[in-house]
């Protein structure tokens, strides 16, 4: 098995960085979900489960930015963000369950993001002073950043390929890999072998095997268009449902730090 593609999506929600090679934090993929939309008022995070729209901005990375962009509103222009943390106070911010210590970014940067998108917005920065434990009963002692519950989420090729070849005979449009917000893609094996993976490495760098991940409605939102529809959670549903949730997907934590790079193999027998 081979890993084919890493992707790192910086600004929780927003567009997904394709990369060949990334660096492993305790807290996942370095620049991953390190920034978050907030609304200013409730401090509560902003995704597509709510506002589609977000799927419309694009992001860039280069040595002292990340460059964002709509795809569809070009007079707005991109905008850049620093990829230094800002030298501002702190405020506490709503992630599910969790409330964090966050720094806001700048006053500039939530004039854009509100004039893109149509409604008040912040945009606010997980400092590495901020602790936000993961699953304290199936990794208790791993950290994570703005990423929904875990610091990585793989998936295999075999995975999507087994479900686009469903969504075809039922006569539906097979989906790209987007749809589920991968960080690390192999290939190689069955469909669903990562469900089965505990510890296991890639190159180098020893990973873990956690829990399968739950999928919610942002799996049916086109990410080049923002347009929602059933599918595929609609075909996953009928396979891939164990009780109230349907799963797609390994979540991964960290046992070691390095680089990871396209083109490494995969190696379970650990």
């Amino acid at each position: 098995m081979t890993l084919t593609d890493l992707f790192i999506y910086p600004i929780k929600s927003l567009g997904g960085i394709r990369l060949t090679e990334a660096v492993v934090e305790p807290r996942g993929l370095r620049h991953d979900r390190r920034w978050l939309l907030i609304d200013p008022q409730t401090r509560r995070f902003q995704t597509q489960r709510t506002d589609a729209a977000l799927a419309l901005l694009e992001v860039t990375i280069s040595a002292e930015n990340l460059t964002v962009r709509h795809r569809e509103r070009p007079e707005f222009g991109p905008f850049a963000v620093p990829l230094t943390a800002p030298e501002t106070a702190p405020i506490d911010v709503v992630i599910w369950d969790d409330t964090v210590a966050a720094l806001p970014v700048s006053a500039a940067a939530d004039a854009w993001f509100s004039a893109a998108l149509g409604r008040p917005l912040q945009l606010v920065y997980m400092p590495e002073s901020t602790h936000r434990p993961a699953d304290l009963v199936r990794a208790p002692t791993a950290t994570v950043s703005f990423a929904d519950a875990y610091p990585f989420l793989i998936i295999g090729q075999a995975a999507l390929d087994e479900l686009n070849r469903r969504l075809v005979a039922n006569g539906e449009v097979p989906v790209p890999m987007d749809r589920f917000r991968p960080n690390l893609v192999f290939s190689g094996g069955e469909p669903h072998l990562e469900d089965t993976w505990a510890d296991f490495r890639i190159g180098t760098v020893g990973l873990r095997g956690v829990k399968p991940c739950a999928r919610c409605v942002v799996t049916t939102i086109d990410q080049q268009t923002a347009v929602a529809g059933k599918e595929p959670l609609r075909t996953l549903s009928r396979y891939r449902r164990e009780g109230s949730k349907v799963n797609f997907g390994q979540n991964v934590v960290p046992r070691t730090e390095g680089v990871l790079r396209v083109g490494e193999g995969v190696v379970t027998s650990e």
